[in-house]
């Protein structure tokens, strides 16, 4: 199986829910699924799969979950194959589902238990035919380079009101500001929150260099205990995020000072603190879904390391997916933020010029991540890699995120 989270953003770049896009099978390894690729969720939808074995607050806290149905999965028992609030269940349509007999019926039986509609890929000439079936969606998901979207909003004003429009396909973040300020769409989709920089004239806020240095020292081959623990005394936001984890593992602890709490969690511990507790600080002006991406990135990097045979290599690529955003977090291009945090040759290679030993794990997990599912079957095909050990390796990787942002789960 394979499985991604497509966040959907409100006007002020804040996740209001998540699509999950997901494959049962690698179409190419099995090319008779490439015409019927639809029926892969006839008895088992796949979407409801991965909300069911990994829960809705690894997905999208409590979020709404848009879950992918077409004219056939519709009709299998979506009742029974996911534990989660059906309220939290957004059911997402395609134009396979037609504005008749007995989808209209079925669909009025799931609105009825609790579950919220929604439908997309129609073009505007369609609104018409399916006004049975939007009347019954709470959403609407439109390709806004494909439609007028004045002329939209006031067709649905008018016929249905409550509907929410969600612009798909916003790429850039000129599109997104000027749809924003347009206010005709309700949400936005797209890769436009991490587009990344290509110029920048700021400077690295003091505060932020400091979390620079931090990183710099631990990720030293044999870093000092002491050097990094003079660096945490710097912020005092860092300073209590440690001694509540000190304390969280160490009862009755009695820690006297920072370099004492550096202590107790040791080099190794320490070290996966910081380059998490940091990258949190380094994203705390963003949008929340950056710190997500890059985190996630970095632990499906990791447990990427034994399926491309680079087992000696996973605290590498753990950096590499943690830094790949670091453009974004720190508002200088790709090329001046690695001149000032120290990371290996590979590491610059692979996130500077897209080449080395580490760029085909990073080529496939922003492939995985955009679900583009034909080029990851591609690549699973050229590097003899097994399909389940893949989703393991993601869902692993949420797994770790809500733990590290919810331990007490």
């Amino acid at each position: 199986m394979l499985a991604s989270l497509i966040p959907l953003f409100d006007d002020d770049m804040k996740v209001c829910a998540y699509s999950v896009f997901a494959q049962r099978e690698n179409h190419l390894m099995h090319p008779h699924l490439m015409g019927t690729g639809f029926l892969d969720n006839v008895v088992n939808i796949v979407g409801l799969d991965i909300v069911d074995s990994i829960g809705t607050n690894v997905l999208s806290g409590d979020k709404e979950v848009f879950v992918e149905i077409n004219n056939i999965s519709i009709f299998a028992n979506i009742e029974d194959q996911c534990n989660a609030p059906k309220s939290r269940i957004v059911l997402l349509l395609d134009n396979s589902v037609l504005p008749e007999e007995p989808y209209l019926a079925r669909l009025w039986d799931l609105r009825g238990q609790g579950y919220k509609i929604a439908i997309r890929k129609l073009s505007g000439n369609q609104f018409d035919s399916y006004r049975p079936i939007l009347g019954m969606c709470d959403y609407i998901l439109l390709d806004h380079r494909k439609i007028n979207i004045r002329s939209a909003r006031l067709y649905f004003k008018k016929a249905f009101p409550d509907i929410k429009m969600c612009a798909v396909g916003v790429d850039t973040l000129d599109d997104y500001e000027r749809l924003t300020s347009d206010g005709s769409y309700d949400l936005y989709e797209g890769a436009f929150f991490r587009v990344p920089v290509e110029d920048s004239e700021r400077t690295v806020s003091p505060l932020k260099i400091t979390y620079i240095e931090l990183l710099n020292v631990v990720n030293n081959p044999d870093f000092d205990l002491q050097d990094a623990a003079d660096v945490i005394g710097k912020d005092a936001a860092l300073v209590i995020s440690m001694l509540e984890m000190v304390n969280h593992m160490s009862i009755n602890s009695e820690i006297t000072s920072v370099r004492h709490a550096a202590a107790m969690l040791g080099q190794k511990e320490l070290k996966k603190w910081i380059n998490t507790a940091v990258t949190k600080e380094l994203c705390a002006d963003k949008p929340s879904e950056i710190t997500r991406i890059s985190m996630v990135r970095a632990k499906f990097a990791e447990n990427l390391a034994d399926v491309y045979d680079m087992k000696n290599l996973s605290s590498e690529l753990f950096l590499m997916g943690l830094f790949s955003l670091l453009d974004i977090m720190i508002d200088q291009t790709m090329e001046q933020s690695l001149k000032l945090v120290h990371v290996s040759k590979k590491i610059e290679d692979a996130l500077l010029n897209n080449t080395g030993e580490l760029w085909p794990v990073l080529d496939f997990i922003f492939n995985y991540e955009n679900a583009s599912w034909q080029e990851v079957s591609r690549l699973m095909i050229l590097n003899n890699i097994d399909m389940d050990k893949v989703y393991d390796a993601y869902t692993g990787a949420l797994r770790w995120y809500r733990d590290l942002i919810d331990p007490i789960q």
